[in-house]
């Protein structure tokens, strides 16, 4: 299985850097190809509204989405969706690639792509992270990809904190068992 996984923080070495990196290190040792995309160190452009690709042609925006990373989700079985949280939300630079997805919604729909969710907050209330997986339930359920697990670790302020957690662990036995 070829498995991509999308960066989206602002901190390259952070905490969802961490989980990322385990859980490509389990997919490996089960024998899948892995990838990664920083998207918050890329240049994704939001969504305009403009609707000129009509759901299903190219972005009029001539940037990383369009000239590398669409490709990339074309050509990948699973999107890793790995973040930190931001006020109790999805940081906006993985918002704008899931944003971009419009340009070719019925493609990627068809395409029943396998998810994973990796995410991470400093605060440990479960309440934390209700909005964060609430929507990527919603955009698994619109665009029919399957979800096949999700680390979802509190108490992962800094690296110090996360390594002193169950979630790395978790992460990695995750991508060895898709």
């Amino acid at each position: 299985m070829r498995i991509l996984i999308l960066k989206g923080s602002g901190n390259r070495h952070g905490s969802s850097a961490m989980l990322a990196d385990e859980f490509a290190r389990g997919a490996r040792e089960a024998g899948h190809e892995v990838a990664d995309f920083d998207v918050a160190h890329a240049d994704i452009r939001t969504c305009t509204g403009c609707n000129a690709c009509g759901m299903s042609g190219a972005c009029v925006q001539r940037d990383d989405y369009e000239g590398k990373l669409k490709g990339l989700i074309r050509s990948s079985d699973m999107l890793v969706f790995a973040m930190p949280v931001y006020y109790y939300n999805w940081p906006a630079q993985m918002k704008a690639v899931v944003d971009r997805f419009y340009s070719f919604t019925g493609e990627l729909t068809d395409m029943r792509k396998k998810t994973v969710l990796l995410t991470v907050a400093w605060d440990e209330a479960e309440s934390t992270f209700d909005v964060v997986e609430a929507y990527y339930d919603r955009i698994c359920d619109y665009m029919h990809f399957q979800d096949c697990g999700r680390v979802v670790g509190g108490g992962c302020g800094t690296l110090a904190m996360t390594r002193g957690t169950r979630f790395p662990k978790e992460a990695y036995e995750l991508g060895r068992s898709v």
